[in-house]
């Protein structure tokens, strides 16, 4: 009797293997993934259990209100900067992605009012806001990239 041939039992382990390397892969990127943002994962208390806090009848202490990623920019441009990048600061309109740091693929964006793109007449202002970024922030492995109103690239840099 001539031997069986086992191809069918190869391609079987071989698409079993394939399976099973995506299911590890699944366990891992939940058990690491999710959001770390305050205030986004769910409390494992019911909100019923927390306690209330008794009216005293007095009005409630004025919380200041935090600055915005821009404001905190700019402010540190104000004090550390030159002249040059504080003229540069005044075309900032939003900064995202400062606060947000795992130092292993940090990105942050710096928006402007500025046009024209990467080879545009605003280049040297968009390294410029890239390069005081750099002082602002630090990271082991960051990207800060300067847009233009238009959303076209300015500038980028590490920080």
């Amino acid at each position: 009797m001539p031997q069986k041939s086992n191809t069918g039992k190869i391609v079987g382990f071989g698409c079993l293997g394939i399976v099973g390397l995506f299911l590890v892969i699944g366990v891992i990127g939940a058990v690491l993934g999710g959001s770390t943002e305050p205030g986004t994962r769910k409390s494992a208390a019911p909100a019923a259990s927390k306690p209330a806090s008794a009216p005293t009848g007095k009005a409630p202490a004025e919380q200041p209100e935090k600055q915005s990623e821009a404001d905190q920019f700019k402010a540190f441009v104000a004090r550390d900067g030159t002249a040059a990048e504080k003229k540069a600061a005044e075309h900032v309109t939003r900064v995202q992605g400062s606060s947000e740091q795992n130092n292993v693929l940090d990105s942050a964006e710096i928006h402007t009012d500025y046009t024209g793109g990467l080879l545009g007449p605003h280049g040297g202002e968009g390294k410029l806001l890239a390069s005081v970024f750099a002082e602002w922030k630090t990271s082991e492995n960051g990207l800060v990239t300067v847009y233009g109103g238009d959303g076209e690239i300015i500038a980028n840099g590490k920080f």
